[in-house]
């Protein structure tokens, strides 16, 4: 049994996992840990306790934000129609990844293992994703020959499409773009 953390202990971890979050989002997952360790003002070892590989680290941060998307979309399907609800979590997706290039580089397979951590239904964003896809396609909302690879795809046009520099103008017509492509 393990004993809990540590007042300073705690705090140390909380700062490693916001500056790491912060990091990962801006300058994706290539920063190296004794950089993070240097932001967040502790040593590598500090780092390395509670995190044991930069892997552990980022699938802290990450799992976290997939809970919360995975959320996110069970409460728009229960709360919007069926529309609204898909192409509001598309919108999300690409704000996310306009973002967070840390989560753009997991999605995409880069150095973190999505599709294991995906198993688990609580943290499993295109499985949201895709009942989303699946019951906009049943109620007619949405063209029916669409599928999740495609949907993916335009997910990964939207984000390259601010990949320079963060452009709100472009990624809402980009999303306009896609909402009258994809209806039915």
């Amino acid at each position: 049994m393990s004993r809990p953390l540590r007042a300073d202990a705690q705090r140390n971890r909380a700062r490693v996992l916001e500056v790491a979050a912060e990091t990962f989002a801006a300058e994706g997952l290539s920063v190296p840990v004794h950089e993070i360790a240097r932001r967040a003002g502790v040593g590598t070892g500090t780092v390395s306790r509670h995190f044991p590989t930069k892997e552990s680290l980022f699938q802290a941060i990450l799992l976290d934000r997939m809970e919360q998307l995975v959320r996110q979309a069970a409460e728009l399907s229960e709360h919007e129609g069926e529309e609204e609800a898909f192409f509001a979590f598309f919108a999300t997706m690409v704000e996310e990844g306009a973002a967070n290039r840390g989560l753009v580089d997991a999605l995409a397979g880069a150095g973190f293992d999505f599709e294991a951590v995906a198993a688990d239904g609580k943290y499993d964003v295109m499985g949201a994703w895709r009942g989303l896809l699946e019951r906009a396609q049943r109620a007619g909302a949405v063209r029916a020959d669409a599928d999740m690879a495609d949907v993916k795809a335009l997910l990964t046009g939207c984000v390259d499409r601010e990949r320079g520099a963060a452009d709100p103008v472009a990624r809402a017509r980009m999303l306009a773009i896609v909402r009258v492509g994809l209806r039915a």
